[in-house]
């Protein structure tokens, strides 16, 4: 009586052996042989999926349904002028979840950096109109200042071990006081249209070439990147992605780009702060990546004890993400005063902090720490202001979409909550 044995695996033990001697060093085991080729990807996508293992994709498929809703109801919601305006709404806001990201990846919290933002925009206005400090030097007084406080947060939980929920509600405060003590009497001040600044936030927008080079731009250096990183896992023995894959995705990822442009062409173009806020989401991302002060960032939220014992300077990473969350605030607070064009003791209020902590969660970055990307920012807050967006072309009160906006956020955390325990039970955690 023979035994029945699968068709790829019938070869003796000597011939299976020889073959998988010939596979890089991370596919030398039997069970991985069925990962390779179209197929195989396919498969592991698969697997991913089932196993928690979510990524971005329920961003993107409620980005697709929140546009086909709201596009749906109003024609005018993916106009380009309208899209032109949610990339100037989401820069300020978008910058400041930068620095959420960060603090999400240790698995703690910052609730001040709506107050933080107010400060910045504060001292930009009081040493603009009243001081009548040089523009570069009001920039980096606001932003200073920023860094400070959160220099402060890091030390009071390094050294005291107070929760950074506490410590930050109390800064929410705190640092609110000292944006009124700032202002004074004051009020409101309002900054010259004819400033660099209110001209960068309003008025500066890509020329239609220049913006066509950069979609070019981003598509060739994903593919340098990408070819420089199978260069390295070739010479390791490790498993490489094909060039004409690698090709694909950048030509996809610069012709996306370039009907981004084109879409935006039809109005105004791109803002030039939307780039910025897009080129700091890139630079923070190598950064988290790509660098050993990234690799300990997700050390430290991972397991706190294990990085420590494993060498990593953990009061270090604290003080300094603390530190980049508030100076993050601190820019977008002055992006959001560039902007609107003023500063008064509302800035930085309302749901400002709502809105950056939402936009972070919403965008993929778990609660729990480890794991998250700057990319996070980018979606999330897309996800914010199209609802925003779309909630107001259909003349809806503001307590919708205070509503509406709960809704999201609290189904991007269950959904977080439950990739999370499924990663677990496969393993994946």
């Amino acid at each position: 009586m023979t035994t029945s044995s699968t068709p790829e695996h019938s070869e003796t033990p000597d011939v299976l052996e020889e073959l998988l001697a010939t596979l890089p060093a991370d596919l030398q085991d039997e069970r991985l042989i069925a990962s390779r080729g179209v197929g195989g990807a396919i498969s592991v996508f698969i697997s991913k999926l089932r196993s928690g293992d979510l990524g971005s994709l329920p961003v993107f498929v409620g980005l697709i349904v929140i546009w086909g809703v709201f596009q749906s109801l109003n024609g005018d919601f993916l106009s380009s002028r309208n899209l032109v305006n949610l990339t100037l709404q989401s820069a300020a806001v978008g910058t400041i979840s930068i620095g959420i990201v960060l603090v999400l990846l240790l698995g703690e919290i910052d609730l001040s950096i709506g107050s933080v933002s107010g400060l910045a925009t504060a001292i930009l206005g009081v040493g603009l109109t009243q001081k009548h400090w040089p523009l570069a030097v009001a920039i980096i007084a606001a932003i200073l200042a920023g860094t400070v406080v959160g220099l402060v947060y890091g030390a009071l939980y390094t050294r005291f071990g107070v929760p950074s929920f506490v410590i930050t509600l109390a800064g929410l405060l705190g640092v609110l006081g000292v944006q009124l003590y700032v202002l004074g009497n004051l009020g409101s001040l309002n900054i010259p249209f004819t400033s660099p600044l209110v001209e960068f936030a309003q008025q500066q927008f890509l020329a239609p070439a220049l913006a066509y080079g950069l979609a070019l731009v981003a598509g060739a250096t994903y593919l340098a990147s990408r070819l420089a990183g199978r260069a390295r896992r070739s010479a390791s023995g490790l498993s490489t992605t094909p060039t004409v894959v690698l090709s694909v995705r950048a030509v996809a990822l610069a012709t996306l780009l370039a009907i981004v442009v084109f879409v935006l062409g039809q109005d105004r173009g791109v803002p030039y702060m939307f780039v910025l806020f897009v080129l700091l989401v890139v630079v923070m991302d190598l950064a988290i990546r790509r660098t050993g002060w990234g690799r300990d960032v997700m050390a430290v939220g991972g397991n706190v004890e294990a990085a420590r014992r494993a060498g990593i300077n953990v009061r270090r990473i604290y003080l300094s993400v603390f530190a980049l969350c508030s100076t993050f605030a601190a820019l977008g607070g002055i992006l959001a005063a560039g902007r609107l064009a003023a500063v008064n003791q509302s800035s930085g209020g309302g749901d400002t902090n709502l809105n950056a902590i939402a936009a972070v969660v919403i965008g993929g970055t778990s609660l729990f720490g480890g794991r998250g990307s700057a990319y996070s920012a980018l979606l999330g807050i897309i996800v914010i202001q199209s609802i925003s967006s779309g909630l107001s072309l259909l003349n809806l009160d503001s307590s919708i979409r205070f509503m509406v906006t709960g809704a999201v956020l609290l189904l991007a955390v269950t959904i977080d909550s439950l990739s999370r325990r499924s990663r677990a039970a496969h393993g994946r955690a």
